[in-house]
Order: structure tokens, then sequence, then C-alpha cells
């Protein structure tokens, strides 16, 4: 399980694959692998910090 989970956590962090396809790949619930995304070091939010704050500058 750590394998499929530590490629299917970086297949999602490069934007590769949705949470959901993810998930499907690691057989687990969408929920179960946001949850564990932590533990390898994946945040859940895709954006670097300096893209957010562009975001809200630009907002």
């Amino acid at each position: 399980m750590d394998l499929i989970m530590i490629v299917a956590s970086k297949l999602y962090e490069d934007g590769r694959l949705s949470s959901g396809q993810a998930a499907e790949l690691t057989g687990l619930s969408k929920r179960a692998f946001i949850e564990l995304l932590g533990k390898y070091n994946v945040s859940v939010f895709g954006d670097s910090l300096d893209d957010l704050k562009s975001d809200i500058a630009n907002a």
C-alpha cells in the first residue's frame, strides 16, 4: 500500500491526478486519501504561498 500511496500522492501533487482519481488508484475513499496526504508531505492545497499571495492581490 505504501508504494501505491507514494505514487498516487506524487501524481496528485504534480496535478496529473485529481484527488478522486488518486484515491481510486489507492483503493481508498477520497476522504481517507486526503487525510493521509500529510503523512507523505503533500499539501491538499496545491498552490504555493506565492501563488496564493498573487491571487489575493489580484482579487
